[in-house]
Order: C-alpha cells, then sequence, then structure tokens
C-alpha cells in the first residue's frame, strides 16, 4: 500500500479497542500517547465519546474517526474480543488495512487461533504483545506499520 510512516509522515490511526474500565481507558491513553510520540496522528475514541450524549452522536462520531484514518489499530484481548472493536476492525476489512495486536497471556487453541478467526485472518498484521511495556507495544506497532 506504501504507506508513509517515516517520523515527519506518521499516520492517521484509528485506535480501537475497549474502553469501559478506567484500567482499559488508562492503558488506552498511554498506547495513544506513546504512538504519537512515534510521529503519528491517533484517532482514540475515548476522547470524543466523552463530549457525546447519544448512542447515536457516540456512533457518527466513531465512523467520523474510521473515514479520517489510514489504518485501524486494534485490541484483541479478553476471551472474545470487545464486539465494539470487533466491529470497528470489520467495517474497514478490504478498504483500509489493520493491525491488530494481543496482550491478554490467554490461549485459544491451533488451529483456529487465538480468538475470532474472521477477525485474524482478515488483518494485515497481528502482533503478539504478551509480557510487553506500553511503550514497547507502541513500537511494535509502529515498525508493523513501517511494513504495510
Amino acid at each position: 500500500m506504501g504507506l508513509d510512516v517515516s517520523a515527519k509522515g506518521g499516520m492517521r490511526i484509528y485506535l480501537a479497542g475497549p474502553l469501559f474500565t478506567t484500567a482499559e481507558r488508562d492503558f488506552n491513553a498511554a498506547l495513544a500517547g506513546g504512538l504519537r510520540t512515534l510521529g503519528h496522528e491517533v484517532w482514540l475514541p475515548q476522547e470524543s465519546e466523552q463530549q457525546q450524549t447519544t448512542a447515536k452522536a457516540i456512533f457518527d462520531s466513531d465512523v467520523r474517526g474510521i473515514d479520517w484514518c489510514e489504518v485501524v489499530v486494534a485490541c484483541m484481548d479478553g476471551t472474545d474480543p470487545d464486539s465494539g472493536t470487533c466491529w470497528e476492525v470489520g467495517s474497514v476489512w478490504q478498504r483500509k488495512p489493520t493491525v491488530l495486536y494481543r496482550t491478554d497471556i490467554r490461549c485459544e487453541s491451533l488451529p483456529l487461533g487465538p480468538y475470532n478467526l474472521m477477525l485474524h485472518q482478515a488483518a494485515d498484521r497481528i502482533l503478539d504483545c504478551r509480557w510487553m511495556s506500553v511503550g514497547k507495544i507502541a513500537e511494535e506497532i509502529h515498525a508493523a506499520l513501517g511494513s504495510l
């Protein structure tokens, strides 16, 4: 696809993931900060959703972010990844690249993969980020973006 991830020309990233607990929101904010430090622009839904008052407004805001981005980077943590995150990933299939990462140490058995096969089979890159710091995860995502 020839996407530019040079230090000056970072990518426009839609950072998808669960945002329902303080721990999830803090992790998302730290990861967005790490990616911004590496030169990327990041649409982090939790930053705009706090300003919305209806489900329709949240949906419209998130869709604007998906339309704006060049790539969707999504968290696949949990025994079943977050349904909203899965929708965001599926909504861009064959239109925009996706990078999926997982920090969750729980594993599913082969041959079907670590989570729903419809997600990992549609992804452009899959990152195993178990036991990594947030900074290291940002670096892994940055490297993956450079290989798209």
